[in-house]
């Protein structure tokens, strides 16, 4: 089928870089590969993560803790914690500000303290303080739900300690840092928590939930693990992406994030939601 005659194309001066006119779209000359506008690199390198909001303290602070992922976690043990047969508002509070302190301030610190993936300047002794006080607080909450609820609760309080500076920091070589742990750790573990810590006996019911988490954990990871990559370990996106009908799209960083961004917004607004409204039916 006869294809329309290419489009002349301005061709920029020596030393220059091309740019798209006002409302066009930038498309490779014959033989070339689309690049994407120094703008949409510049955009994407500049948050590294779909929640950072600029620089500064405020901006730091606000990407250290990563809001959306800290609220998806602790909806985990919510969930867990309405499907128990009898739910302790005061059980659920208590556990919600443990795993609070724990996964939105510890693990974050050691994470930002580990390997700086958010560039931010906050020194190695703030990361550090911060991530020994929250810890000890979480953990003084556990050993206080030991003494007044059940010494049941003993191996759950271990499992966490033990389990959050080993993933964050990478222990033992980096073993317990990977697909299947993350999704055990930030996913069954809170649930199945959030439960037995009600229900104080292992029940269909928060296997299940604990089960569920995990696999909805894990396919957090397949999104945010590639998203990670293109924001922060990606210096350039090239490339064209041509469609069945012979028309021709470039690759750009922006594009191939905003799938992988906006279903993890979704997910991180879907998740409080479904908590939500599972201890407005219990409470």
């Amino acid at each position: 089928m006869a294809r329309p005659a290419a489009r002349d194309v301005a061709r920029p001066a020596a030393g220059e870089v091309a740019r798209p006119a006002a409302g066009e779209v930038a498309r490779p000359a014959a033989g070339e590969v689309a690049r994407p506008a120094p703008r949409q690199l510049a955009a994407a390198a500049d948050r590294p993560a779909f929640y950072a909001r600029g620089r500064g303290r405020g901006g730091e602070l606000l990407a250290l803790a990563h809001p959306p992922y800290t609220l998806w976690h602790l909806s985990y043990f919510a969930i867990g914690a309405a499907l128990a047969p009898t739910l302790y508002a005061s059980r659920l509070l208590w556990g919600l500000a443990a795993f609070a302190l724990a996964v939105g301030v510890g693990a974050h610190a050691l994470d930002e303290l580990h390997d700086r993936p958010l560039g931010t300047s906050f020194s190695d002794r703030f990361l550090l303080a911060a991530a020994v006080l929250s810890l000890a607080a979480a953990l003084a909450i556990g050993v206080a739900g030991v003494l007044t609820v059940s010494a049941w609760l003993v191996p759950l309080v271990l499992a966490g300690g033990l389990f959050l500076p080993a993933y964050n920091l990478e222990l033992a070589g980096g073993r317990f840092h990977n697909d299947v742990w993350f999704a055990l750790g930030w996913g069954a573990f809170p649930a199945f928590t959030g439960f037995f810590v009600n229900a104080l006996r292992i029940e269909a019911a928060g296997l299940l939930i604990a089960a569920a988490c995990l696999a909805i954990s894990l396919a957090q990871r397949r999104l945010s693990t590639p998203a990670r990559e293109l924001r922060r370990r990606t210096a350039a996106v090239t490339g064209v992406r041509e469609r069945t009908d012979g028309t021709t799209e470039p690759l750009s960083l922006d594009g191939l994030l905003d799938p992988l961004d906006g279903a993890l917004m979704a997910l991180s607004l879907a998740l409080p939601l479904v908590a939500a409204a599972l201890l407005c039916a219990r409470l």
